[in-house]
């Protein structure tokens, strides 16, 4: 069976994205510094890069949360493609998680977002379906990574620990009992520790 896989950024105090999250702060606020190895630092170096490869492997599918995809709540604005433009950099499906029905939005470079009103295992299952042999990557955001966790479906999960603090925001480990991977490969820079786990159980 293809693997599942999850690569996430991650500040020391165990956030993925810091508070108020808008249009001006994607990531919440601060959340961007946890990104500086794979987006414009000149301080990244080849461990660095060699992560970054990990992150954009092509993959058969992905999941997202509809936080993830962009910072409307409530019913949509339909003119809202999400933050990554005319060509998304998945080239594969996307299902987002969503309470609120919306038409699939088919962008250019293969990227088509579908949305999910049935929960994660719905959006899983589908995007199993959707993947083929090709694999399915948990994209994001917090709360979609939790629940990835308690299904016991990540089989490859990849933290990137960058040293800082950021205090608040959304976190991918509150309410999970057991972690269940080990790890395999560790990369560092001066930016973050890459770290590469296999699930042992």
């Amino acid at each position: 069976m293809p693997d599942t896989t999850c690569h996430m950024s991650i500040s020391l105090d165990g956030y993925v994205a810091g508070p108020d999250q808008s249009m001006e702060h994607p990531l919440g606020k601060r959340g961007g510094e946890l990104h500086g190895w794979h987006i414009g630092d000149p301080r990244a170096t080849e461990a660095d890069e060699i992560a970054a490869g990990w992150l954009m492997r092509p993959r058969g599918a992905y999941v997202m949360g509809r936080n993830m995809f962009g910072p409307i709540r409530g019913g949509w604005d339909e003119e809202w493609t999400g933050w990554w433009g005319d060509e998304p950099p998945y080239h594969a499906p996307v299902f987002v998680l969503t309470h609120h029905a919306r038409d699939p939005i088919e962008l250019e470079g293969g990227t088509t977002f579908h949305f999910v009103t049935g929960g994660f295992d719905a959006a899983y299952a589908a995007a199993r379906e959707a993947a083929g042999d090709e694999g399915v990557d948990v994209a994001g955001g917090a709360s979609t990574v939790r629940q990835a966790l308690s299904a016991g479906v990540i089989d490859e999960l990849t933290l990137d620990i960058a040293p800082v603090l950021l205090g608040a925001g959304e976190r991918i480990f509150d309410g999970i009992d057991a972690f269940g991977f080990e790890p395999v490969e560790v990369l560092h820079s001066p930016l973050t520790t890459h770290i590469r786990y296999r699930r042992t159980s």
